[in-house]
C-alpha cells in the first residue's frame, strides 16, 4: 500500500527488525528516528523493536528451573531482567528481509539466530519475524493492516543437557495517533479489564483481578498524566489452555484507539493470551537522528505476549517453555485508518 506522497505505508530496519514507519493518512504514527544509527545509540524506550528472548520481566533475573537447573540472566531493571536482558533481540542485526508470498500477499521475512548462553539463556534458537502488509475495505473505509508472525525453534544441535529454553516474543512499537506531542486526548477501549497485580518491582503476585477504574469495552480518555498504566492485561485467564504456538487461534482485538483531532483509528489484534499496556511515563529521548525530543507520554505501547514471569510460575510456565522439536508461534495485527 502507498500513501499519497508515494512513500511506503510501512518500513523497517535490520536492527531488531524494527518497525520504523506506519503511515496513516500521510503521517507516521509510530515513534522512532529518521537516522537508523540513532536506534543504536538512543533507543532506550525500545521504539519498534522485536523483543526477546523473553519479553517483559523475569523475577530476580533468574530462571528457576529449565533443563533441571537454574539460569542467571542479565539484570537490567533493578533486580529483574527486562525485555531479554542488557542486549536483547531488539538490539541485534537481523538477516533479511527475504520476500515471499503467503496467501497471495507479499511478506517480508527477517531472521535471527541466537547462540546458547546469550544473556544467560540456554539453547541456540532460530527466530523468524514475518511482516505482511495488506488493506481491507470495511463499511466503505479502506484500512491498512500490518500482520506480524513470530516463529521460534531450537536448533537441532545443542550443548549437552539443553533440551528446552524460555521464549516470549512481542513488538514494542509506540504510537501517537493525535496531533500533539503527547497522547492526551486519545480514546481507548480495552477488550478486557483483567490484569496481573504486581509487586514493587513490577513482578506479578500470582492473581488475576479486574484493573481499577477500567471496564472491558468501555472507552476512556488518556490525559496529560493520567491514567498512568503499565500493566499486563489478560485475554485468556486459563493459562493451561494456551498453546505454545498460538497462531492457530482466532485473532482477538486487544485494544482500540482513536483521536478526534486527527480522525485516526488504531486497533491491535492478537492470538496471544495477554498484552502489556504502557502509557509512556518514562519516555525521555533527546532530539537526535533528525527526530524531535520525546518526553513522558509521547506515545503509548501495546505489547501482546504471554504472562509476565510465566517461566517461573508453575501454572503458567507451559506457555513459554520451548522444547526440542517444538515450535513457538504468535501473531499480532495492527489495523489503522482515518475516518
Amino acid at each position: 500500500m502507498s500513501t499519497t506522497d508515494n512513500k511506503p505505508a510501512f518500513s523497517f530496519i535490520h536492527q531488531g527488525a524494527i518497525i520504523k514507519e506506519l503511515i496513516v493518512a500521510g503521517r507516521n504514527i509510530v515513534l522512532g528516528f529518521l537516522d537508523d544509527e540513532a536506534y543504536q545509540t538512543h533507543n532506550i524506550p525500545y521504539f519498534g523493536e522485536t523483543i526477546g528472548r523473553v519479553a517483559n520481566r523475569i523475577q530476580d533475573a533468574v530462571i528457576k528451573d529449565l533443563n533441571g537447573r537454574s539460569y542467571r540472566l542479565g539484570a537490567n531493571d533493578g533486580p529483574n531482567s527486562l525485555h531479554g536482558g542488557c542486549v536483547g533481540w531488539g538490539k541485534k542485526k537481523f538477516q533479511g528481509p527475504r520476500l515471499e508470498l503467503r496467501d497471495g500477499k507479499e511478506t517480508a521475512v527477517f531472521e535471527l539466530e541466537v547462540e546458547h548462553g546469550d544473556e544467560g539463556y540456554p539453547g541456540t534458537v532460530h527466530l523468524s519475524v514475518a511482516y505482511t502488509a495488506s488493506t481491507e475495505i470495511e463499511a466503505g473505509v479502506e484500512k491498512a493492516l500490518l500482520a506480524i508472525d513470530y516463529e521460534v525453534k531450537l536448533a537441532d544441535e545443542q550443548p549437552e543437557g539443553v533440551k528446552e529454553t524460555a521464549v516470549n516474543i512481542t513488538n514494542h512499537s509506540y504510537f501517537n495517533i493525535g496531533p500533539g506531542e503527547t497522547i492526551a486526548g486519545t480514546e481507548v477501549s480495552l477488550s478486557t479489564n483483567l490484569h496481573l497485580p504486581i509487586d514493587e518491582t513490577m513482578i506479578p503476585i500470582g492473581s488475576i483481578e479486574p484493573y481499577p477504574g477500567v471496564e472491558a469495552n468501555k472507552k476512556f480518555t488518556l490525559g496529560e498524566s493520567e491514567p498512568d498504566i503499565d500493566h499486563c492485561f489478560i485475554l485468556n485467564p486459563n493459562p493451561t489452555t494456551v498453546p505454545l504456538d498460538t497462531r492457530g487461534l482466532p485473532l482477538r482485538t486487544a485494544a482500540a484507539f482513536s483521536h478526534a483531532g486527527t480522525g485516526v483509528h488504531l486497533e491491535i489484534l492478537t492470538t496471544e493470551p495477554a498484552f502489556q499496556l504502557y502509557t509512556g511515563k518514562y519516555i525521555d529521548v533527546p532530539a537526535v537522528g533528525g527526530a524531535p525530543a520525546r518526553k513522558a507520554r509521547a506515545g503509548f505501547c501495546v505489547e501482546p505476549s504471554r504472562y509476565v514471569n510465566a517461566v517461573n510460575v508453575d501454572e503458567w510456565r507451559s506457555m513459554t517453555v520451548l522444547g526440542l522439536g517444538e515450535v513457538y508461534g504468535s501473531r499480532i495485527v495492527y489495523k489503522a485508518w482515518k475516518g
